[in-house]
């Protein structure tokens, strides 16, 4: 018999795992509940709740097919250790995981148990990332083909039979509290897919930018392809096997295309450098903040109390649903690192908390990106005040998430602490006084960055994080500026 070891990759359809594991006999699928994945600093119990739904959608699977789901709780390792040698398992079969340092010294101990138990690990690839690559080379070419490459299906699966089944609604006590957020599994991801490419997404280009279109506009497939309950090669063929019905649908599909490209591109720079987890990507930003976090000023920063009444908004909005889309992510982390001043790594666990999307390899890869520390990027400051006129010229996105400011007028919404004081109590109370000036705060920020990187020999440093993570879809000398687009995996989608 075969064990398969489901983790991120809560599916049966487009599982080569499950697929090779059953062209050899009985299969036994498991899924370890493993608590001090769930006491990561990264980890909410917004996540479990998703994870949970999705793990019972994949045991209505598994049994459909003849051979449900185990859950047990435990240690990885022993957890395997222990199945293998009840049930004489002949080899165990997974998928490769580009997750963050805890789940990638995990997986180490568990090649290290099944060795010294003479069985073999098989992992498949379920992404377009390459394991062990030096240069990105021919990277988007493998990456078409793998797409490319024809789905096996499962028809029905032998095995031991129903086996333990324990998923508890509360896990690890460190996660925060519950949010409201979609609901998981392969049949709502499916559901997501077809009504966002036949009547959602007509408008996905114009309308992923505001908080207040983006909810509809954008897809929501973005947990489902953290958590594995759609993969992204049926994505890709389901998206370019449709007929653009107009110019606007196909524009639609080829910003969305090229989206699933840039998410698997961002997780390759964590799978090929680790360390960006906890160090800038660009060694020369080592000690940009000596100093270390404000923990206050990160507290106002995650709870929406900045006093930037559109930024806030967006933080509460992020809180109660566990969802916002890209490029207020990209506001959000910019602010923490410029106008707020802090280092990227304590906001960047916070937000991730936040994100029922989250995926370790896009999360830190944008948020050095939109820190400034990754030495090929542009450097991007918001103006959150801008920011708020742009794409919430009404204040209603405001009004909802920050009722206080609810009588405010449009004209003063967006700063309401510019308004004589009269005026603001007649509209609802004393505004508060922001955490910064924007404009004063950037320019700070601006003036910091740019005597730190003159005092430094950055080029060369920078031209390596070049030579191994840039595109070689158009190939420059390394000035600060990033070779690609934006992408919108965990940050968005």
């Amino acid at each position: 018999m075969n064990l398969v070891w489901f983790k991120r990759d809560l599916r049966v359809r487009d599982h080569e795992p499950l697929w090779r594991a059953a062209q050899h006999g009985p299969v036994l699928p498991v899924y370890i509940l493993e608590p001090e994945l769930w006491q990561q600093s990264t980890a909410s119990l917004r996540q479990w709740q998703f994870v949970r739904q999705s793990i019972e959608s994949l045991q209505r699977q598994l049994s459909q097919l003849g051979q449900p789901l185990w859950v047990i709780q435990g240690d990885a390792p022993a957890v395997l250790q222990r199945l293998c040698q009840a049930h004489s398992i002949q080899a165990v079969y997974a998928h490769m995981e580009t997750g963050d340092g805890w789940t990638f010294a995990r997986d180490n101990q568990v090649h290290r148990t099944l060795r010294s138990l003479s069985i073999p690990l098989y992992e498949y690839r379920q992404h377009g990332v390459v394991r062990g690559l030096k240069q990105r080379i021919d990277w988007a070419t493998q990456w078409e083909a793998l797409m490319a490459q024809d789905i096996g299906h499962i028809a029905a699966l032998t095995g031991p039979g129903p086996g333990p089944f324990e998923l508890p609604s509360q896990w690890a006590s460190g996660c925060m509290t519950p949010c409201q957020t979609q609901p998981g599994g392969s049949e709502h991801a499916w559901a997501l897919l077809n009504s966002f490419l036949t009547q959602r997404g007509r408008e996905y280009t114009r309308d992923m930018s505001s908080p207040l279109s983006a909810q509809e506009a954008c897809s929501r497939l973005s947990p489902h392809i953290a958590q594995g309950t759609i993969s992204i090669r049926e994505i890709v063929q389901t998206l370019r096997s449709r007929e653009a019905a107009d110019a606007l649908w196909a524009r639609a599909y080829r910003s969305f295309d090229k989206r699933l490209h840039w998410h698997c591109h961002f997780i390759q720079k964590l799978e090929t450098e680790p360390r960006m987890e906890f160090e800038p990507l660009h060694r020369g930003f080592l000690d940009l903040h000596p100093q270390g976090p404000d923990l206050e000023v990160v507290e106002r920063w995650i709870e929406g109390e900045t006093g930037w009444p559109f930024v806030d908004a967006c933080m509460r909005c992020l809180k109660a649903t566990g969802w916002i889309n890209f490029r207020m992510r990209a506001m959000l982390a910019s602010l923490s690192a410029y106008h707020l001043w802090q280092p990227w790594q304590v906001p960047a666990q916070r937000l991730a908390q936040r994100f029922v999307d989250y995926e370790a390899g896009i999360h830190y890869s944008q948020f050095q990106m939109q820190s400034g520390t990754t030495g090929i990027n542009v450097n991007r400051m918001y103006n959150p005040i801008k920011q708020s006129r742009d794409q919430d010229p009404q204040g209603a996105f405001i009004r909802r998430w920050v009722p206080e400011l609810a009588g405010y007028s449009d004209d003063w919404i967006h700063e309401p602490w510019r308004a004589p004081v009269g005026l603001q109590l007649r509209m609802g109370g004393r505004a508060r006084l922001p955490i910064a000036d924007p404009v004063e705060s950037a320019r700070q920020a601006k003036r910091k960055l740019t005597e730190f990187i003159q005092a430094k020999e950055m080029v060369p440093e920078a031209q390596r994080v070049l030579q191994q993570h840039g595109s070689r879809m158009r190939q420059t000398r390394p000035k600060y500026r990033e070779t690609t687009p934006s992408p919108q995996g965990d940050f968005g989608f």
